[in-house]
């Protein structure tokens, strides 16, 4: 059998940016699935209210504080996310490493006020079919945040190491831009079910 080269890709780049990244793909994807389990636990919210006489079921609203708080954090959140994102495209590693050391600061803190969230939700998880889903929706939300926290943390150690200047890791840093976009985004339905819908 004789070899016959069709064409030299040896001029290419290793590694991608954005949509060329196939870890992009795979946090798309993983960000499709998440917002599908989301969505489901919206539904049996709304499906669960659809059958009572009274809803909240045996408790008052939650308190507004907490969960409003976590909001405002999460929406002022997104702007030195954006920038990250942006300077990771520069591949601007000075900037880049201030950015992921303030978007870290900015997921401990939702999660300080999440400690208390919990039991301004007025209920028990275990009392009825409300509790147990604002704290199903609670809990989820809490997860997300917690894993692009650690994600976060991991990136910014990355970027304060010679491996901050592989090419690669620009990648890295804006899929989980990309991905704390979703966190915040996500957040905003479940803030209207678990606070606001309760008030209607």
């Amino acid at each position: 059998m004789k070899e016959r080269i069709v064409a030299d890709l040896s001029g290419l780049p290793l590694h991608g940016l954005g949509r060329a990244s196939v870890t992009w793909w795979g946090t798309a994807a993983f960000m499709l699935i998440e917002g599908t389990g989301f969505a489901l636990v919206i539904g049996i919210y709304f499906y669960l209210m659809s059958l009572a006489a009274v809803w909240p079921i045996n408790a008052p609203p939650p308190n507004l504080l907490p969960g409003t708080l976590v909001t405002l954090i999460l929406l002022i959140s997104a702007l030195p996310n954006w920038l990250v994102s942006r300077w990771a495209e520069q591949q601007d590693l000075r900037k880049v490493r201030i950015g992921m050391v303030v978007m870290s600061l900015l997921g401990i803190a939702p999660l300080i006020v999440r400690a208390f969230e919990f039991g301004a939700l007025n209920v028990s998880w275990d009392s009825n079919a409300y509790g147990s889903v604002i704290w199903t929706l609670l809990g989820l939300h809490t997860t997300h945040i917690i894993t692009d926290l650690v994600d976060t943390l991991v990136l910014a150690a990355l970027m304060f190491t010679r491996h901050g200047r592989n090419p690669r890791r620009f990648g890295d840093v804006q899929d989980n831009a990309m991905y704390w976009n979703f966190v915040v985004a996500a957040w905003l339905p479940i803030y209207g079910c678990i606070y606001w819908i309760a008030r209607l």
